[in-house]
């Protein structure tokens, strides 16, 4: 693995949440080294569910014009990973492997499938190591 990290779809998000500055400050951070130095990526899933999420989900949703513009200036420059019939396959080998659920599965196969060393999310199983990659939670300090 290179020292490339994968970015989950939480980061994202809280990267826009102003009621836990700690962590909107800690997302903003990892996005802004992943946009400057060209080592995190994410891939179409997180992608999807940013766009989701944003326009749908938050106390006050992104507009129409403000998700394209974060589209066009930050997801889909990190964006690397697509979908593929080898990627899904790889998921399923994950998932059937580490218990995961199929879309935690996908996430972790598009950081295998960039060659990530690290995927940054709150959502799995903190330091587990998965073909020479690992599992961090970049929150896990402030609990």
């Amino acid at each position: 693995m290179n020292g490339r990290y994968f970015l989950d779809t939480n980061i994202i998000v809280y990267s826009f949440d102003h009621t836990s500055a700690k962590k909107q400050n800690i997302a903003q951070k990892l996005i802004e080294v992943a946009l400057q130095s060209n080592k995190g990526c994410i891939s179409f899933q997180v992608v999807q569910e940013c766009l989701n999420v944003s326009t749908r989900k938050f106390s006050t949703p992104l507009s129409v014009p403000d998700a394209k513009q974060y589209l066009q200036h930050v997801l889909d420059p990190l964006c690397e990973v697509y979908p593929s019939i080898e990627l899904y396959s790889h998921a399923l080998d994950i998932s059937a492997r580490w218990q995961y659920s199929f879309y935690d599965s996908l996430i972790i196969g598009s950081a295998l499938t960039a060659e990530c060393s690290i995927l940054y999310t709150e959502d799995l199983q903190h330091k587990q190591e998965i073909q020479g990659m690992t599992i961090l939670n970049p929150f896990e300090k402030m609990s």
